[in-house]
């Protein structure tokens, strides 16, 4: 997945309709083979549906996104769920900053702890080629393989980027590293891990189709209990409205 760019592209380019001038609204609808999020299935490999609606006026922009996930996962969720809040700021008429905050709801299911969790980010932007993002996650839960620890504070810093190649064709790419300060006696200071995908996007009026190619570190076992979504393939089916 590639949720900073893809919040980015929304919020400026997925409108579907508008009040006045200032004020526009839109969406989409997706189905994804894999539902990996920075390096991690909390689909358990299986396929999820998604869906996203925002708003968008001088700037700021918010919405609710929302997806399907694998119950039997911790916490014991059927789904996904964020409110997210930010503002685009225009740098020229090719970069752009934004500044986000962002709110995760596991809904459904029967789920003995919360696993609910608020980000913050700040990105840079190039057109919709290329972004570069540095999250802060003030409460994140800590996990030692799939004995949970508690929480503590992360860090993600993601590169995304999309090439035109011909047509409606891009190469595209995209790199992480996630960085959270250790917990209990015992364990290492910090746990990290590295994680990224190649692939395909290919789009049509509004339509698009990702296909990609996922690698993460090894290591991202140590501190979740999702499956770790190394040398898999994954492709998603979007429609914009």
């Amino acid at each position: 997945m590639l949720p900073c760019l893809l919040l980015l592209i929304a919020a400026r380019q997925g409108y579907a309709g508008g009040f006045g001038s200032d004020f526009t609204f839109g969406g989409s609808l997706a189905y994804t083979t894999d539902f990996i999020y920075r390096g991690l299935s909390e689909s358990g490999g299986h396929g999820a549906g998604q869906f996203d609606v925002h708003a968008d006026t001088d700037g700021t922009f918010a919405g609710v996104w929302a997806s399907t996930r694998d119950h039997d996962l911790d916490p014991y969720a059927n789904y996904d769920v964020e409110l997210y809040l930010g503002h685009r700021f225009n740098l020229s008429n090719a970069w752009g900053a934004s500044l986000s905050a962002r709110a995760r709801y596991y809904v459904g299911g029967e789920q003995p702890f919360s696993n609910d969790y608020q980000e913050i980010s700040a990105a840079l932007t190039y057109l919709d080629s290329w972004s570069f993002s540095i999250t802060v996650i003030p409460n994140a839960v800590q996990y030692w393989y799939e004995t949970r620890l508690g929480r503590t504070t992360a860090w993600v810093a993601e590169t995304t980027g999309q090439w035109l190649i011909v047509g409606g064709l891009f190469l595209t790419g995209s790199a992480g590293y996630y960085y959270a300060t250790g917990t209990g006696s015992g364990f290492a200071v910090a746990n990290h891990y590295a994680y990224g995908n190649v692939g395909l996007a290919y789009e049509y009026r509004r339509w698009r189709l990702d296909v990609g190619y996922f690698l993460t570190q090894d290591r991202a076992e140590q501190l979740t209990p999702y499956p770790v979504a190394n040398d898999r393939f994954a492709g998603t089916l979007s429609w914009r409205f």
